[in-house]
């Protein structure tokens, strides 16, 4: 069994597991402390339903606040009194979830969206993928047991064919590609470096991973329609941004390898 994991003994009480272990159930008990990263920008309505769904066992919230003009920031910290909040300084998910990252002080961070998409139960799910030996527990809505309320033909089509191109010019093997809802250790970080700023970012760090040889395993994930407000994505503008991205990436790869072939 992985140091990370431990059983718990039906019925036992939080106060006698050993300090460094956090209880998931009365069965379970984690030794590494999860950061949630929330970006958000004017989700007053949403957080309230975010936050609910979140696990009581995690260590913090980091919510990133994207310069929201309504009451974002006052109902986080209403919800969650120990909610942690950074002022994003720059513009777009990608910088904010650097940010977010950069600001975390636990050892598994995971990523969730504040537009109510994501449910927030699946973290353990996430987790035990991570303590069981993976590096980057990677979200999908195409794995067996996904599922999507709120893409759109479009949306599906695209996304289907950026991931076969990633698959083919990366040798990477997933079902999804443009998915927010992620986990990682921190110590990933080091190894993908992150200088995105829209919302090519998810596609930028399943490229990076793959690329730095680290050990990825898909989650089956669903995800809602938004339950307030319009989300800022914009299907050709950002499925340009992604292409771009890949395109980098593969050059990138190919100057490196000539590199090493000299």
């Amino acid at each position: 069994m992985s140091s990370f994991l431990r059983p718990v003994v039906t019925g036992q009480a939080p106060s006698v597991l050993p300090s460094h272990f956090t209880e998931v159930s009365s069965h379970l008990a984690i030794a590494p402390l999860v950061s949630v990263v929330i970006p958000a920008m004017n989700e007053a309505e949403n957080l309230p339903h975010v936050f609910a769904t979140l696990p009581s066992w995690i260590h913090e919230v980091v919510l990133v606040d994207g310069h929201s003009t309504d009451d974002t920031v006052k109902v986080a910290r209403e919800l969650r009194p120990d909610v942690r909040v950074v002022a994003q300084t720059g513009k777009g998910k990608g910088d904010a979830l650097i940010s977010g990252f950069a600001a975390c002080t636990g050892e598994i961070i995971v990523m969730v969206d504040a537009d109510g998409s994501a449910d927030g139960s699946e973290i353990v799910s996430y987790v035990s993928a991570l303590v069981g030996g993976a590096d980057f527990a990677k979200g999908s809505r195409f794995a067996n047991g996904g599922g999507t309320d709120d893409m759109t033909p479009i949306r599906k089509l695209g996304n289907h064919v950026l991931c076969a191109v990633v698959n083919a010019k990366f040798g990477a093997r997933y079902t999804d590609l443009c998915y927010g809802y992620n986990a990682f250790w921190r110590h990933c970080l080091d190894k993908i470096t992150l200088d995105c700023t829209g919302f090519e970012v998810e596609t930028l760090m399943n490229i990076r991973v793959v690329k730095a040889g680290l050990r990825v395993q898909e989650i089956p994930s669903h995800e809602y329609v938004r339950i307030h407000g319009v989300s800022n994505l914009r299907a050709v503008r950002d499925g340009l941004r992604v292409l771009r991205v890949i395109v980098h990436e593969r050059r990138e790869r190919r100057s490196a390898h000539r590199k090493e072939v000299r």
